[in-house]
C-alpha cells in the first residue's frame, strides 16, 4: 500500500490555515488527502485576528471585517457551515480631518484616487489651489513618462498636485498599507492608476475611462462582512474543523530549518524537537522569516529579507457617549503631518467606530472607538508604554471628535511585524521568489505575495495548496 504523502504548512495565520483546509479537501473532506501538519511559532493561531473583551463584549482587537465584493472569505465561511454567522456592515462612509474639521468623504473616492472633478468639489477642506491643480490636469495635463511601475505618489503628485496627494490619496490609500504613497507600487496596489498614467494625457480622464461600470440601482449589497462573534472566531473555528479532519496543528512550535534531502521524501522540516519528512511544503510566514528559512537555497529567496514591514497598533476604547455624538459613517481618516496642539504631529492615522460599524456591538449610551497608530515612517508610538499610548490617543480622539469624556476602558494591541510594504518593483521580487521556492518543492502564501486583507489571505493560502497538490500528483 502506498503511504500517504506528507505536507507541512509553516504558519497558522489565515493563509496557512486556509492552505490546510484546501489540502484536506476544502468544501468536502477528502479521503485521499495527504497527511497535513501545520506549525506555528506563536502560542495561538490566527496571526492579527485576535479577540478581546471591551465593555463586556467580545470585540476584534485586530481586523474586524472583510470586503464583500471578493468571494474568498465568504466561500470559506460557507464551506465551514458558518454562513448563518455572517453579518453585514451597519453603516457606510467616513470623514476626513482637514483644516481642523471633519469633512464627509465623497462616495466616489472609495478607492482613494479621484476619477473626476466631482468628488474634489464635494470634499470640504481642500484649498482652491488643490482644485485648480486637478482642473489643470483635465485641460493641460503635465507629461509623466511611466514605465512598468511607478510609485502611487509619483503619479498623483505629478498629475494632481501635492495637496491632493497628501490630504486625500495618502490617508485613503497609504492608510490601508500603513505606508507612504511615495514608496508604494502602483503596479502592485493600484494597477488601474498605473494603466491610466501610462496612457498619458489627463489622469482624471483616463481614470474615468477605465473606471468600472456602476452597479445597477438597488442591486448593490453591503460593502463589508464580519462574523457575529467577531472575525477573530474564524481562525479558531477553522483550526477546530482541521482537527476534526485529522490535521495536526501545533502552536508554540518554531521551525528552524527546511532542508532538501534525497530519499523517499524530498524535504524535511525541522523544529527544536522534531524532523518531519515532507513531499511538499507551504510557507505562510512573514517575508523575513521565509528568507531566513529558505534564503540559502537561492538569492531570489534571500531577497525576501529586504521586504520592509510597517508595525502598527490599535487602541480600542469604550466611551460613555451616545452613538448620536459620533459623526456619520464608520470612522475618520487623519492625513499624515496633521499638526498636534501638544507639539509635532498627530500619531493617530484613523478612527473606527466599532459599534456604528457592527450593529451587534451597539449599547445605549456607549461608543466603542478604535484608533489606529503607526506607519512605515512613523513608529513614534513604539517608544510609548501602554499607559502613555492610551493617554496620548485619548487626547487626540477628544480633539477629533470634540469630546470631553475620557474612555472608561482601553485595550492596546500591538502588531509585529505589521504590514509588508509593496514598494516599486515589488511584483518582480515576489515572482522571482515564488519561482525559486517552487523549484525546491515549496509554495509561498500570505500577505507578502497576494495583498493584505482577509479575502486575499485566504485566496493566497488556497492557491498555494492547489500548487502543492499538483506537485504531489506529479510525484505519483
Amino acid at each position: 500500500m502506498t503511504p500517504r504523502p506528507s505536507v507541512v504548512v509553516i504558519g497558522a495565520g489565515l493563509s496557512g490555515l486556509a492552505a490546510a483546509w484546501e489540502l484536506s479537501g476544502g468544501a468536502t473532506e477528502s479521503p485521499d488527502a495527504p497527511r497535513i501538519e501545520v506549525l506555528e511559532a506563536a502560542g495561538r493561531v490566527g496571526g492579527p485576528l485576535v479577540l478581546g473583551e471591551l465593555g463586556g463584549q467580545a470585540v476584534d482587537l485586530g481586523p474586524d471585517g472583510f470586503l464583500a465584493r471578493r468571494p474568498e472569505a465568504r466561500t470559506l465561511i460557507e464551506e465551514m457551515g458558518l454562513a448563518d454567522d455572517l453579518i453585514d456592515i451597519g453603516a457606510s462612509g467616513a470623514s476626513l480631518w482637514l483644516r481642523g474639521q471633519l469633512h464627509p468623504i465623497p462616495r466616489s473616492l472609495a478607492l482613494g484616487v479621484p476619477a473626476s472633478m466631482a468628488p474634489l468639489r464635494e470634499l470640504g477642506g481642500l484649498s482652491w489651489r488643490a482644485r485648480a491643480a486637478a482642473w489643470r490636469d483635465r485641460v493641460a495635463p503635465r507629461a509623466l513618462p511611466v514605465g512598468d511601475d511607478a510609485s502611487i505618489g509619483e503619479i498623483v503628485r505629478a498629475k494632481l498636485g501635492d495637496e491632493i496627494a497628501a490630504n486625500v490619496v495618502e490617508p485613503l490609500v497609504g492608510g490601508i498599507q500603513a505606508g507612504r504613497i511615495d514608496d508604494l507600487s502602483a503596479a502592485a496596489l493600484l494597477p488601474g492608476l498605473l494603466a491610466a498614467a501610462q496612457r498619458g494625457g489627463s489622469l482624471l480622464r483616463a481614470m474615468a475611462a477605465g473606471a468600472p461600470s456602476p452597479v445597477p440601482s438597488g442591486a448593490p449589497g453591503p460593502a463589508f462582512h464580519s462574523l457575529r462573534g467577531g472575525l477573530g472566531t474564524l481562525p479558531l473555528a477553522l483550526a477546530d474543523r482541521l482537527d476534526s479532519r485529522g490535521v495536526v496543528v501545533r502552536t508554540a512550535t518554531t521551525v528552524q530549518a527546511v532542508r532538501r534531502v534525497t530519499g523517499e521524501h524530498p524535504l524535511v522540516v525541522e523544529t527544536a524537537h522534531t524532523a518531519t519528512p515532507a513531499d511538499a511544503v507551504v510557507v505562510a510566514t512573514p517575508a523575513p522569516v521565509t528568507a531566513a528559512l529558505l534564503g540559502s537555497w537561492d538569492p531570489d529567496l534571500a531577497a525576501l529579507g529586504s521586504v520592509a514591514y510597517a508595525a502598527a497598533a490599535m487602541v480600542s476604547a469604550s466611551y460613555p457617549e451616545a452613538m448620536a455624538a459620533l459623526p456619520a459613517g464608520t470612522g475618520v481618516l487623519v492625513p499624515l503631518g496633521t499638526p498636534w496642539a501638544g507639539g509635532g504631529t498627530m500619531i493617530v492615522t484613523a478612527l473606527t467606530f466599532l459599534d456604528r460599524k457592527w450593529e451587534h456591538l451597539r449599547q445605549p449610551g456607549r461608543a466603542l472607538v478604535r484608533a489606529h497608530v503607526g506607519r512605515s515612517d512613523d513608529q513614534r508610538y513604539a517608544a510609548f508604554d501602554d499607559e502613555h499610548l492610551r493617554a496620548r490617543v485619548a487626547d487626540e480622539v477628544a480633539l477629533l471628535l470634540g469630546w470631553s469624556a475620557r474612555p472608561t476602558e482601553v485595550h492596546v494591541q500591538r502588531f509585529l511585524p505589521g504590514l509588508p510594504q509593496y514598494r516599486v518593483g515589488y511584483l518582480d521580487l515576489v515572482a522571482r521568489a515564488r519561482a525559486a521556492a517552487a523549484r525546491g518543492g515549496v509554495d509561498l502564501a500570505g500577505s507578502t505575495y497576494d495583498g493584505v486583507g482577509i479575502p486575499a489571505a485566504i485566496g493566497s493560502g488556497r492557491r498555494a495548496a492547489r500548487a502543492a497538490r499538483a506537485r504531489l500528483a506529479e510525484r505519483r
